[in-house]
């Protein structure tokens, strides 16, 4: 009788539905912006199944730089769909190292779709279109530092909170604009502009560290910050310069001041997200939530 009872309860258990069994723990990946184009700041929050002391990612062939949260089993980590990126799936990879030095692993596709940017006609000064002998060779010196600059891939965490415009004004110009001079095609807006006048303070949209402030041919009066896991910023333009290489700042301190130098049609502030070498839209980086 006992032998008969026993049969008959593990015979129940098998035939519990898939509901009522335990279930192994998955990872959990979510994705600011929840649409995904070509030109977006990705923020990735990740949760593995399971405490890991260690998480990075690859994306796009790039190296994806992941910190721990303050509470919880959450890792954040900053990332870019360049303007050029074609739409289509793409494959975040996930690797981790638990407490015990086992590694795991998780790939989740993501959607990229196309965006649309817009074309407009812009006047400058000759000199910037056709620049002199002379010009040319102060380009070409800025190229050397601009090359060596933006290219810092600093994979630790700086950049703490939601980041916050850099002046309080409407944007006159947005990221992804095809600009025509003298009725060709030279370039790709690849910032936000904001209609302010010359010697409107300028902030910095989060933590972060210097890395240039200095006078640029195109970009004028300059400065970048560095946020850490690969993402700058930079400010152009401007008429002043109140931030030095290697100075540490606060969201919302002032590090400039607006103007209209370098390759501007007038005062203005221009401002430029950069991810590993691609430039994303700055707009969608100062809507992201922040943990």
């Amino acid at each position: 009788m006992f032998l008969c009872r026993a049969i008959a309860l593990v015979s129940f258990c098998l035939s519990l539905p898939c509901s009522a069994a335990k279930k192994s723990p998955t990872w959990a990946v979510a994705i600011q912006p929840a649409r995904v184009v070509n030109g977006s700041p990705l923020l990735i929050s990740v949760t593995p199944p399971q405490p890991v002391k260690l998480l990075s990612g690859k994306w796009l062939g790039h190296d994806v730089f992941f910190s721990a949260g303050t509470a919880g089993r959450a890792w954040y980590g900053l990332a870019g769909v360049g303007v050029d990126e074609h739409p289509g799936k793409q494959v975040l990879e996930l690797h981790g190292i638990t407490a015990k030095g086992d590694a795991i692993s998780f790939e989740r596709k993501v959607q990229i779709r196309k965006a649309k940017y817009l074309r407009i006609a812009v006047k400058v000064p000759t000199k910037y279109t056709e620049p002199s002998p002379a010009d040319l060779q102060q380009i070409n010196a800025d190229k050397a530092i601009k090359a060596q600059v933006l290219s810092r891939v600093g994979p630790e965490r700086e950049w703490s909170g939601n980041f916050a415009a850099p002046v309080k004004a409407s944007i006159s110009d947005v990221f992804g604009t095809a600009r025509t001079f003298s009725g060709q095609t030279q370039s790709v807006h690849q910032g936000l502009d904001y209609g302010v006048p010359q010697g409107t303070p300028v902030t910095a949209v989060n933590r972060g560290t210097v890395l240039l402030a200095q006078l640029l041919f195109f970009e004028g009066n300059c400065i970048v910050l560095d946020h850490g896991q690969g993402l700058l910023t930079i400010y152009m333009h401007l008429s002043k310069l109140e931030a030095k290489a290697g100075e540490r700042v606060e969201r919302g301190q002032q590090i400039g001041l607006s103007g209209g130098t370098g390759r501007a049609t007038g005062p203005h502030l221009h401002l430029a997200a950069r991810w590993q070498g691609v430039y994303v839209d700055p707009a969608t980086l100062l809507a992201l939530r922040m943990p």
